[in-house]
């Protein structure tokens, strides 16, 4: 299905992302000198530890401007808590190095003018002996180096590139997508870019990739067994919306290649009268809810987002307010959802429905509403029925009132809410964010 219009794109691709060879040895150059470093401060300080490059880099699958991911492998028996400790004091002293997390504590810094993570994990002979997660890194490196030449790298990294472009790229919470290791595996599994592509344009729900060995049965969207680690899915991490997102990308490259897929346009926000006419078009109602940034690590912030956006519309849900769709970003130091609502206010009451009448219950629920101001209980379709005032009438009213106790992410503080009605959402919020919601588009045809 190559066609002269894809080979010229994917030509220009990787001209683009490929690093050249100046670049390659620079890089290689900063990276044999802060391996160096790290060997000389271990030595320096009696740490039994050694060093190893894991990631793209190492791999020979890197775009340019890469990050370095430096791996400290200590000895079984070190306990976790000084190895840890031990790596986190190096990074502060050599790379200005922050404390991150991941599933455990690494060294995030700088060296000259290189993204670099310090990791600590242990040396293992095999990863039936896991004792964290990343020590089954190391041996992802070696099991890729095993499996590609130059030309699979360039197709690795057109995937890479091609992933970043459809917005379905990173294992992060905010992404929900591919890790750069399972684009190197589904790209090696297939033979090259577009044979994934076309292997991936027919994915259902439930596809299962085994490279090697395939361990327990798993339930996910796509399932790639770790050809290292047969226990562990590598696409744990793809949402299922994200995993659609890709499949269409696919599907669409394939029918019409073009470059936006690789480096898209960004997209230009809607003219506020624009905004406006769309929401008068659809006839719903739209609400904003902020709170501060609580300032945790991006992993953590960006998975509690997703958990509060999910928790708000089940709670407007069941307040009859309905949820058509919602959008979030963290804007000027604030966490910020946008719903489009069916409805924002409701009547002042409701039916409420009661027990049959031949139940043992129906006498309470008939003293208790007896003498309701709204009339009397009536019987419809053998129940106790009875018109009562609702909870809450308003969407704002009723977020204000329950958010708390919705489920909404532990850091995000609800004393910090904000809530802007229909009307102030129109005139205030964020225009691009706005445009996102009401005319959803793929980031291929901005």
């Amino acid at each position: 299905m190559t066609t002269p219009a894809a080979m010229s794109i994917e030509s220009d691709v990787l001209k683009r992302v490929k690093p050249s060879e100046s670049e390659v040895a620079e890089i290689k150059k900063k990276a044999y000198s802060l391996e160096i470093l790290v060997k000389d401060y271990i030595l320096t300080h009696g740490i039994d530890a050694e060093t190893k490059y894991v990631g793209s880099v190492a791999k020979g699958t890197f775009l340019t401007g890469p990050d370095l991911d430096l791996f400290i492998l200590y000895p079984e028996g070190k306990p976790k808590k000084e190895m840890e400790a031990e790596v986190i004091k190096m990074g502060e002293e050599l790379i200005n190095g922050k404390k991150s997390y991941a599933d455990h504590p690494y060294s995030s810094g700088n060296f000259e003018g290189l993204d670099v993570d310090l990791v600590p994990c242990y040396h293992i002979s095999d990863t039936l002996k896991l004792l964290t997660p990343v020590d089954r890194s190391p041996f992802h490196a070696e099991y890729i180096l095993s499996k590609v030449d130059e030309k699979m790298c360039d197709e690795i990294r057109l995937m890479k590139q091609f992933m970043k472009g459809v917005g379905t790229y990173g294992a992060e919470p905010d992404t929900r997508g591919f890790s750069g290791y399972l684009c190197e595996l589904i790209t090696i599994h297939y033979g090259g870019f577009l044979d994934a592509l076309i292997a991936a344009s027919e994915w259902k729900d439930g596809t299962t990739i085994t490279m090697e060995k395939k361990g327990p049965l798993m339930k996910a969207p796509l399932v790639v067994y770790d050809p290292v680690d047969p226990k562990r899915n590598v696409a744990s991490a793809v949402h299922i919306e994200t995993f659609a997102e890709f499949i269409v990308a696919c599907r669409s490259y394939l029918n019409s290649p073009k470059i936006e897929y690789f480096f898209p346009n960004k997209r230009k926000p809607f003219k506020r009268e624009d905004i406006e006419r769309l929401v008068n078009a659809h006839g719903t109602r739209l609400i904003t809810v902020t709170f501060d940034d609580p300032m945790i690590n991006d992993d953590n912030l960006h998975s509690q987002i997703w958990k509060t956006q999910y928790a708000l519309i089940k709670k407007l849900d069941s307040f009859s307010f309905n949820t058509l769709r919602a959008v979030h970003e963290i804007i000027d130091g604030k966490v910020t959802f946008i719903f489009e609502l069916e409805r924002d206010v409701l009547s002042k009451t409701c039916k409420r429905i009661g027990p049959p009448v031949w139940s043992k219950s129906c006498e309470p629920f008939f003293l208790k509403w007896k003498d309701n101001p709204y009339g009397r209980p009536f019987i419809e379709e053998g129940r106790w029925t009875v018109i009562g005032e609702r909870l809450h009438c308003t969407a704002s009213e009723m977020l204000y009132e329950e958010a708390a106790i919705s489920g909404i992410g532990k850091d995000l503080e609800p004393d910090t809410m904000v809530i802007f009605d229909h009307d102030e959402t129109l005139e205030s919020s964020d225009a691009i964010l706005l445009t996102e919601l009401l005319y959803p588009q793929h980031r291929w045809e901005n």
